[in-house]
């Protein structure tokens, strides 16, 4: 299946038409941004390796009953995905303390939670992609109660899953991004990319951080951490 016309371009990824309507192709780029957009920059390889990690996630979560946008794997930088009408809301999972949470409440980075929390953000880049609640969800008709409810079922479960899967290959998933999408049948399906760029990372052993908290805060070794984080999944 070929590309067609460009359909979407956002700041990690384009989206391009096929032949088939319900049916495009996701391409990974190598742009890098932080802070909405407020810093800009380039990570050599980076789509390669959020291409090949996505796909790889996205059919090992198939396997374990969370529906996803995926289709297959083309080639090192594209996907064959579902065409999907994408829900206006990022789904934010914290298991540690870090980022934003820390900055906004006070709380120390890496305090580990009892329980993971859970945040709905407006995806709105002019607005800042505000915190929002299902109750502004509702009222703005960015999602029904029932496709809230499917969504929040879904991301916890998606969390104890990536836990499991990321310890055993020494890594602490601390914090981590989801984007669900409406098919053409009105299914709710894990759409957008799980990667470094969405999630936070860290050597168990060593606390090192191997996700794009190195691009925003200048660590250096950023496209090593990627290719790093690639390495522990092959």
């Amino acid at each position: 299946m070929e590309k067609r016309e460009l359909l979407y371009e956002g700041k990690a990824k384009r989206v391009f038409l096929t032949d088939d309507p319900n049916i495009v192709i996701q391409e990974f780029k190598d742009d890098a941004t932080a802070f909405n957009g407020e810093k800009k920059g380039t990570i050599i390889g980076k789509g390669v390796v959020n291409n090949k990690i996505s796909c790889k996630l996205f059919e090992m979560l198939e396997t374990k009953g969370i529906p996803t946008h995926l289709i297959k794997f083309i080639d090192d930088r594209n996907m064959l995905i579902k065409k999907v009408e994408i829900v206006k809301l990022e789904v934010i999972i914290r298991n540690i303390a870090a980022g934003s949470f820390s900055k906004r409440y006070g709380v120390e980075e890496g305090t580990v939670f009892d329980s993971p929390t859970f945040e709905f953000s407006y995806k709105e880049d002019a607005l800042g992609d505000p915190l929002i609640n299902k109750y502004h969800a509702l009222a703005m008709k960015i999602a029904t109660k029932e496709e809230l409810k499917t969504i929040k079922k879904y991301a916890f479960k998606i969390n104890e899953i990536l836990k499991d899967y990321f310890i055993e290959r020494n890594v602490i998933l601390v914090d981590f991004k989801l984007e669900f999408g409406r098919t053409n049948t009105g299914e709710i399906v894990l759409a957008d990319e799980i990667s470094p760029d969405t999630c936070r990372f860290w050597d168990k052993d060593t606390k090192e951080k191997l996700d794009k908290d190195r691009f925003r805060k200048n660590l250096g070794n950023i496209e090593e951490a990627y290719t790093e984080m690639l390495k522990r999944l092959s």
